[in-house]
C-alpha cells in the first residue's frame, strides 16, 4: 500500500467511530475485575501554592507519576490505589528554577512522594472521598481527596479497558517539613489531578 494510501487509511480511522474511545459507564459495579496501572501519558498532578500572600496561585506540575491498584467490581469501595510522585520531576517551565523547587523536597534523602488509600466513601453518583496517607519530605500524614469517577470504556480503537479520574485536596507543606520558598511562597498548597488507568 503507498505510503499516503496507509496515511488516508490511518486518519480516517481515527476519525470515525471506530476509533471513539468515549466512557460507556459511570457505574463502578461495572467495571471489569482485574488489575489496574496508571497510564503515564495521561496523568497529570498540579500543585498551587499562594504567591507572595495571594497575588496569584502559583502553578507547577509533577510529571513523573506511577500507581497501580486491583479491582473487584462487587467490592469496590474497598479498592485500595498506591501512587508514587517523582520530585524531580516538577516542572515550572523553568529549568534553572525546577532544581530549585526539587530541592525544597530534599530527593536524594526522600527520592519518592507517596499516597496510599486507606477508604473510599460516596457522596454522590459518581463522586466521593478518598482517605489515604500522603508520605512526603519523610512524613506520614492522613489527607482526604475529592475524586471523581469520570467512567470506563474501550481505549483507542476499542482496545484494553480504561478508567478515568478527576480530583483535588489540600495539605499544609509545613506539616511535612517542606518550608522552601518562604516567604514568596505559602504554606497551603492545593492539589488537582487528572488520571486514567489501563487493565492489565
Amino acid at each position: 500500500m503507498p505510503r499516503y494510501a496507509a496515511t488516508a487509511l490511518a486518519i480516517s480511522l481515527l476519525a470515525s467511530g471506530a476509533a471513539a474511545a468515549d466512557p460507556t459507564s459511570r457505574d463502578p459495579a461495572r467495571v471489569p475485575a482485574g488489575s489496574y496501572d496508571l497510564d503515564p501519558r495521561h496523568a497529570a498532578l498540579l500543585v498551587k501554592v499562594p504567591h507572595m500572600g495571594g497575588f496569584s496561585r502559583y502553578t507547577m506540575r509533577f510529571r513523573v507519576l506511577s500507581g497501580a491498584f486491583a479491582y473487584d467490581p462487587a467490592n469496590w469501595q474497598a479498592t485500595k490505589v498506591t501512587i508514587a510522585v517523582d520530585p524531580k520531576s516538577i516542572d515550572t517551565e523553568d529549568n534553572v528554577f525546577n532544581k530549585t523547587v526539587a530541592g525544597y523536597f530534599e530527593p536524594e534523602k526522600y527520592p519518592v512522594i507517596s499516597f496510599a488509600s486507606t477508604g473510599l466513601t460516596t457522596t454522590e453518583e459518581g463522586k466521593g472521598q478518598l482517605n489515604g496517607d500522603l508520605t512526603l519530605h519523610g512524613v506520614t500524614k492522613p489527607i482526604v481527596l475529592d475524586v471523581e469517577f469520570n467512567g470506563v470504556g474501550p481505549g483507542l480503537l476499542g482496545a484494553g479497558t480504561r478508567m478515568g479520574f478527576s480530583g483535588t485536596g489540600r495539605i499544609k507543606r509545613s506539616e511535612f517539613g517542606v518550608t522552601g520558598g518562604r516567604p514568596f511562597a505559602g504554606d497551603t498548597v492545593d492539589l488537582a489531578f487528572e488520571v486514567e488507568f489501563v487493565k492489565k
